[in-house]
């Protein structure tokens, strides 16, 4: 008996309908080698593209959203006003990009599948997961040695 939870319809006892699963009568047609070759490039490509979306989450969308609620400012001589449109308005981004990233992340799955891999879940975490941490690594050294806390820390006198 098989216990992976892919085979056996999750943590249920009896399977339920539809998670059976695939037999196929023949193995698929894996395709040419430069067929393969095409589809790894496209991976790639859309795993670049994943990680673009996700470093516009940590820079440029934020920034975004400030320059919206200080425009809103400005025209309604409102502050509150502003930064709840700024704020909408962030959360209206940063939605919109998880949206894309998961349809981008199931493209990749399919494209790995393509391939040649047995690929059964996607990189979105990870992606998400590594450019936090670069983004916030690169943040700290900016803050500490360039533009924010330097003179504070070590004054030049």
């Amino acid at each position: 008996m098989r216990t992976d939870p892919t085979d056996t319809g999750g943590l249920f006892v009896r399977r339920r309908p539809g998670t059976a699963p695939v037999h196929y009568r023949e193995i698929p047609d894996a395709g040419t080698v430069r067929r393969r070759r095409a589809d790894r490039l496209l991976a790639h490509a859309l795993l670049a593209l994943m990680v673009a979306v996700n470093l516009v989450f940590w820079g440029p969308a934020p920034l975004f959203a400030l320059w919206v609620a200080s425009q809103v400012q400005y025209l309604t001589d409102n502050v509150g006003l502003g930064l709840l449109l700024g704020f909408c308005f962030l959360l209206g981004l940063l939605f919109g990009g998880l949206v894309l990233l998961k349809r981008i992340d199931q493209a990749w799955i399919l494209v790995r599948r393509a391939a040649g891999f047995d690929q059964r879940s996607g990189v979105l975490p990870v992606v998400f997961g590594v450019t936090a941490v670069v983004t916030g690594a690169g943040f700290t050294v900016w803050l500490l040695f360039v533009g924010g806390l330097g003179p504070t820390i070590s004054p030049a006198s």
